[in-house]
C-alpha cells in the first residue's frame, strides 16, 4: 500500500541520517497496529538496536520524532510503546489511498501476459456411472475458486478435468441397465442423463447384494459369495470386452457416457464451472501404459516373476507401488501418468495443480515421484491441493447404495430456499418482475452454498449445513451480498439526486476512525490475494470479504451518507462506499459468486 511504501522509504532514511547505517527496504516491516494502542502502523525497532546502539524506547522516539519533521504531511502524531512505534497517519494520507483505490479498476488483481507462468489445476474427476453429489460440488468449488485465485496472482491458468470413463463401475451400470432398463432413455424417462445411469449403478448393488446374500445362503464364506455371484462374473467379462474394444459393449459404452456427460454438462453450467480441457481415462490409459514400459526399458521400474510391474520407492522412504498388473491391465497410477503425458504435450505447464481429497494423499506423494523419474519438468513440484470431506448432520454418503446428497437436487433446494428466505425482502422492492425475483433467488442460494464451503479452510473436513448457509445474518454469502446490494442502492439514489460520485476529492476531509479502518482493510486486499495464492487458500478471501461487510454495516449504523450536510464528506462517504463494493464484488467474484444489484 502507497502509505506503507512511503513510510518505509522514511524508515529507510531515518537510519541512515540518524545512525549512518545503510538498510534494504526489504528488512523494514510494518504491521497494523494492535486495537488496543493509539495509531494505525507499528513499526518493531528492535532490529535497529545494534545500528542505534541505544534502548528501544530511545531509538524508537529518535525515528518518531524523525518521521514526523520529514513526513508532516504523511505523520500525524505517533506514540513510543517500548520497542514499538505506533504511527498515526494523516486523514489527507488516507483521503489519498482511497482514491488510489477507487481510481483502479483491477484493484488487488495482477495482470497475466504471454510471459505469465502456466499453472494447469485439474479438479472436478467424476465418474460415468453416477450423478455429481456434495462431495464433487465441494471440489468443483475449490477448483473453480483456485483457478481464479491462480489467475488473479499474475498466472496463465489452464482449467482440466479428468473424466474416470472406464472399469468395472462403468460396466456395472451398462450391465444393470441391460438386464434391467427396457430400453430407458432420458427421453423416454424424462429422467436427466447421469442420474438414469446412476440409477442402473444402485440397481446392480441391490440385485448384487442379494446374490451374494443367496450364496452366502448355501454356505459360502462372504468373499467367495462376493466373487463367484453371476453379476459380477459377467460384469468382469464385460470389462474384458471391452478392453478387446468388441463393437456392441463399446456401442452401449458410448451412448450410456453421452446420457452422463449431457447431465454433467448442466450440473456444471448451474455451478458456474467450466473447463478448457477434458481428458479421458479410456484415452490416457494406454498412454501410461506406454510410458511405464519406457521406464521398465530405462530401469526406473522393475518387473516380478508375475509379469507385474512395479516402482521401488525404499530409496525415497516409501513402499514399493504396483504400476500394472500382471495380467498387463493398468492401475490409476498408471493412468495419471498417462494423462500427465497428454497434457505436457498440450500445454508447456509450469505447475500442476490437483484438487482431489485427502484420503489420495499417499497417491499424489508417489506420483510427484514417478513423473519426476520420467523427466516431466513439473513432476517434483506438483502441487496437491489436498481437502477434507464434505459431511451433512445427518453422516455420510454412499453411491452404491443411492443415499448420496445429489448435487442436482442440493442447487435446487439452496435456490428454492433463497426464495423462501428473501421473500420479505424481494417484496418490498417495487418494478420487480418475476423473472427477476427468480434470478435474486438463483443468485442467493448458490452464493450461499458456494460461500458456506468456501469460507472453510480446504484443508478440514466440513459438516455442510444448508439451513445455517442460507441465513441473512452471520458469516454467510447471503450477508454479504445483501450488502453489497445495499451499497448499490445508495450509489443509485446518489444518481437519483443528480450526485456524482468523483474519482477524487479536491478538498482534504477529517475523517473518522471507523473511516479509517475501512480504508486499511480496502487497502489489505491485494495482500489477501495474494497470500490465497502463495496458501492455495480461497478461503482467506471468503473471510476478509466477511470482515470487510461486518465494518462497512457498523459504518452504515453510525454515519449519516446521503442526508450528510457537509457535501466533501458526503462525496467521501461513497466513494468510500463505492470502492467497498467494488472490492464485495471482486472478491466474491475470485471465489466465483454472483452479487445482485438489488435485494
Amino acid at each position: 500500500m502507497e502509505v506503507e511504501k512511503k513510510l518505509i522509504n522514511g524508515v529507510v532514511k531515518a537510519l541512515n541520517v540518524l545512525y549512518g547505517a545503510e538498510m534494504p527496504t526489504q528488512n523494514i516491516q510494518l504491521q497494523k497496529t494492535k486495537k488496543e494502542f493509539a495509531g494505525h502502523l507499528t513499526l518493531v525497532v528492535f532490529p535497529f538496536l545494534k545500528i542505534s546502539r541505544k534502548k528501544p524506547e530511545d531509538t524508537a522516539q529518535d525515528i518518531g520524532n524523525f518521521l514526523k519533521q520529514e513526513m508532516p504531511t504523511v505523520i500525524a502524531d505517533f506514540n513510543v510503546v517500548k520497542g514499538f512505534l505506533n504511527l498515526v497517519i494523516s486523514s489527507e494520507s488516507w483521503t489519498e489511498l482511497l482514491c488510489q483505490i477507487h481510481q483502479e479498476e483491477q484493484f488487488g488483481i495482477q495482470p497475466v501476459t504471454d510471459k505469465s507462468p502456466l499453472v494447469m489445476i485439474e479438479y472436478s474427476s467424476p465418474n460415468t456411472n453416477k450423478p455429481l453429489h456434495l462431495g464433487h460440488v465441494r471440489n468443483n468449488l475449490l477448483g473453480c475458486a483456485l483457478s481464479n485465485v491462480m489467475a488473479a496472482n499474475g498466472n496463465r491458468v489452464v482449467k482440466t478435468n479428468i473424466v474416470n470413463d472406464r472399469g468395472i463401475h462403468i460396466c456395472k451400470s451398462m450391465l444393470a441397465w441391460l438386464k434391467y432398463g427396457n430400453g430407458a432413455t432420458p427421453e423416454s424417462t424424462g429422467i436427466k442423463g447421469d442420474h438414469l445411469v446412476g440409477d442402473y449403478y444402485v440397481a446392480f448393488d441391490k440385485h448384487y447384494k442379494e446374490q451374494v446374500n443367496e450364496l452366502m445362503a448355501k454356505g459360502m464364506s462372504e468373499d467367495e459369495a462376493k466373487n463367484e455371484a453371476p453379476l459380477i462374473k459377467e460384469a468382469r467379462e464385460m470389462l474384458v470386452k471391452w478392453e478387446q474394444n468388441d463393437p456392441e459393449i463399446r456401442g452401449l459404452w458410448k451412448q450410456m457416457n453421452e446420457w452422463v456427460y449431457a447431465g454433467f454438462d448442466e450440473t456444471y453450467k448451474a455451478l458456474g464451472v467450466g473447463f478448457d480441457k477434458i481428458y479421458y481415462e479410456s484415452d490416457t490409459y494406454l498412454e501410461g501404459k506406454e510410458k511405464v514400459m519406457e521406464g521398465l526399458d530405462k530401469g526406473f521400474f522393475f518387473r516380478k516373476e508375475d509379469g507385474s510391474v512395479w516402482a521401488d520407492l525404499t530409496a525415497e522412504g516409501l513402499d514399493e507401488k504396483l504400476l500394472l498388473r500382471s495380467d498387463g491391465t493398468s492401475v490409476y497410477m498408471t493412468q495419471d501418468i498417462g494423462t500427465a503425458k497428454l497434457r505436457f504435450n498440450d500445454f508447456p505447464i509450469d505447475k500442476m495443480i490437483y484438487v482431489v481429497g485427502n484420503e489420495q494423499n499417499y497417491h499424489f506423494q508417489v506420483l510427484s515421484i514417478l513423473l519426476d523419474k520420467l523427466g516431466f519438468e513439473w513432476g517434483k513440484s506438483l502441487v496437491h491441493f489436498s481437502y477434507g470431506m464434505v459431511e451433512l448432520p445427518n453422516g455420510k454418503m454412499k453411491s452404491r447404495e443411492g443415499t448420496v446428497v445429489d448435487a442436482d437436487d442440493l442447487v435446487a433446494e439452496m435456490i428454492n430456499s433463497a426464495r423462501t428466505m428473501s421473500e420479505d425482502k424481494i417484496n418490498k422492492l417495487t418494478d420487480i418482475s418475476e423473472e427477476e425475483a427468480k434470478e435474486i433467488a438463483r443468485i442467493v442460494g448458490l452464493g450461499a452454498l458456494k460461500y458456506f464451503i468456501l469460507k472453510v479452510d480446504a484443508r478440514k473436513n466440513m459438516l455442510f449445513n444448508p439451513e445455517e448457509s442460507i441465513d441473512f445474518n452471520g458469516n454467510t454469502g447471503p450477508f454479504i451480498q445483501y450488502t453489497y446490494a445495499r451499497i448499490r442502492s445508495i450509489l443509485r439514489k446518489a444518481a437519483e439526486a443528480n450526485i456524482v460520485v468523483p474519482k477524487t476529492l479536491n478538498e482534504p476531509t477529517e475523517i473518522s476512525e471507523k473511516e479509517i479502518s475501512l480504508i486499511q482493510m480496502l487497502a489489505e486486499f491485494p495482500t489477501v490475494v495474494k497470500q490465497a495464492g502463495n496458501d492455495y487458500n480461497p478461503s482467506c478471501i471468503a473471510n476478509y470479504c466477511y470482515e470487510l461487510v461486518k465494518e462497512y454495516n457498523q459504518f452504515y449504523h453510525d454515519f449519516s451518507i446521503l442526508r450528510e450536510e457537509n457535501e466533501n464528506k458526503k462525496l467521501f462517504r461513497l466513494i468510500l462506499s463505492e470502492s467497498i463494493s467494488n472490492i464485495i464484488r471482486t472478491g466474491m467474484g475470485l471465489l466465483g459468486i454472483e452479487v445482485p444489484e438489488r435485494m
